[in-house]
């Protein structure tokens, strides 16, 4: 089943990187772009992360306070990264 339909991700996809040590949605999204365009997979990738799928995750989680209410930032982060690239390969261009 696709998480992230915006990049084609699946669960399976989510589940092999939180096995290799990507225990968070922001690693997840570092890991093959999930969750960093529209957002909307990113609590599917909360849930599937909450499951234990990385060493340590469930017992993080029962510690740690709840952040499903929190939204995610990443397609905002990816955006300014967007437009600091940008801006840094005009200043390049002008500078060539």
């Amino acid at each position: 089943m696709y998480v992230c339909s915006c990049f084609g991700i699946t669960e399976r996809e989510v589940r092999e990187h939180a096995d290799a040590g990507a225990c968070t949605p922001r690693r997840i999204a570092s890991a093959c772009k999930a969750g960093t365009d529209c957002g909307g997979c990113v609590r599917r990738i909360q849930a599937l992360l909450g499951r234990g799928a990385a060493p340590g995750a469930r017992e993080a989680a029962a510690i740690a306070p709840s952040t499903a209410a929190v939204p995610s930032v990443a397609p905002v982060v990816l955006a300014a990264a967007q437009a600091v690239r940008a801006a840094h390969s005009a200043r390049a261009a002008e500078a060539a």
